[in-house]
């Protein structure tokens, strides 16, 4: 049998296969230099975001409570 990049008819040629591959290396690279330059801003501004999280994580366990508790 043929592997899933090598079928008959293949879905994307070689030139895609390579640009594709090559577009998602290039994209996680520039990301993460992006996101180490912002890390120190990030840490400054959004400080109590933390708490949100466990708000609305425990908001929906609530929900999900009441939701099965009534039955």
């Amino acid at each position: 049998m043929y592997p899933i990049l090598l079928q008959k008819d293949p879905m994307f040629s070689t030139g895609q296969l390579i640009f594709a591959i090559l577009f998602f290396i290039a994209f996680v690279i520039i990301i993460s230099i992006m996101y180490r330059k912002d890390k120190k801003l990030h840490k400054k501004n959004y400080r109590g975001v933390f708490w949100v999280l466990i708000g609305f994580i425990g908001f929906f366990v609530l929900l999900l409570l009441i939701k099965y508790g009534l039955k």
